[in-house]
Parts: C-alpha cells; structure tokens; sequence
C-alpha cells in the first residue's frame, strides 16, 4: 500500500479568495506539487499535493477555510499518446472506476505524475504494481526525476 495525502480546499468563487489559499500556503513555506481546481458557479474544490499536507491543512483551517486531507494514489507513467491507459484498463478490468485524476508534467525522464482517486476510494497500489503501473511513494513525490 503506498496513498499519497492530497488537500482539498473549498475556495468561494469571488474575485481575490484563490490567492489568499496560496498567499498562506507561500507565507508558511508549503510547497505544492500538483493541483486542479474544479467549480461550479458558487465555490470550487482546490485538490493540491503538498509537501506537509496535514501542517497545511491545519493553517488553512486557522485562516478560516474549509479544508481536508486525504489518501489519493500517485503513479508515473511514460509522458506520451496512450502512456495513461494501461493504468486506466487495470483499474477498469478489476470494476475500479476513478471518481477524479489530475496530472503534472513530469522531468526531463519523459515520466507524468498522476493523481487519482478511485470511486470507492480504496488504495489500488499494490494492484497497479502487479500490473506493471508505477507507483510514486510518498517520500518521492517532492525529488526530481518522478
């Protein structure tokens, strides 16, 4: 088993309130590695992957935002047409649907650096390493090369 703490911040849609998120997380020195905003006309869910999550999380808090962490998987693939699917197949031949996946680019070894959450919301590590998928460990998310 090898999940990734992810953050996710409930940011209003108003003008300014998505740089206060990152005006705190830059004045505490929290260093994010990966982020996607989704929205809807009233508010958005920040997810970012970053390096003291549960510091993070508690910061935010106290600057007055609705914030949480939780475990999400994080895998390398080959940064090319089709370098995700085979992921996506192992998930979707085992009855694994994703709720949500973000990506980051990755260094100059050619790799992406996703982000995914299963719609159950169970760690499929170990099952995408059976199936030749690379799983990116906590510890290595913030060193270069991914």
């Amino acid at each position: 088993m090898s999940t990734v703490l992810q953050l996710s911040v409930l940011v209003e849609n108003t003008n300014g309130r998505l740089s206060e998120v990152l005006s705190v997380l830059r004045d505490n020195d929290i260093d994010i590695r990966a982020s996607t905003i989704t929205d809807t006309t009233t508010f958005g869910i920040l997810r970012m992957i970053v390096d003291r999550c549960q510091e993070a999380e508690g910061i935010l808090r106290q600057a007055g935002f609705t914030v949480t962490c939780a475990e999400v998987n994080a895998i390398s693939v080959e940064d090319r047409p089709g370098g995700l699917l085979d992921a996506l197949l192992c998930l979707e031949n085992n009855n694994i649907g994703v709720e949500y996946m973000y990506a980051a680019a990755g260094s100059a070894n050619e790799k992406a650096f996703i982000i995914l959450r299963t719609t159950d919301g169970v760690d499929v590590s170990d099952l995408l390493a059976q199936n030749g998928i690379r799983v990116v460990q906590p510890d290595e998310i913030f060193r270069q090369p991914i």
